[in-house]
């Protein structure tokens, strides 16, 4: 009977162990999902920060160009001339 008794209490040690491991397995998990979603919000705000300077990029090579840029005065022209396309258009589809 107190064979029954040690094997009893053996395995209530090793249920207790595992129920420990269990729980600083799940904490670990926890902290490991606050990471990566701090992570994910770092890398959303890099991109946005990424297209803003992005968008202010292409606004200082417009302005270069127009200011007379031999490098980029064609592209300005393709610009610019998209820009009247896309005028004519809205003003058409406010016509009708």
């Amino acid at each position: 009977m107190s064979e029954l008794v040690e094997i009893v209490d053996s395995l209530e040690n090793k249920i207790s162990k595992l129920l420990r491991k269990l729980e600083l397995l799940q904490q670990s998990r926890r902290n490991l999902e606050e990471e990566v979603a701090a992570l994910k919000q770092a890398r959303e705000d890099a991109r946005v920060a990424a297209e803003k300077w992005e968008e202010k990029y292409n606004s200082l090579k417009m302005a270069n160009s127009m200011l007379g840029s031999e490098t980029n005065k064609s592209e300005a022209k393709l610009k610019i001339n998209a820009l009247i396309r896309e005028l004519d258009q809205c003003i058409v589809q406010l016509a009708e």
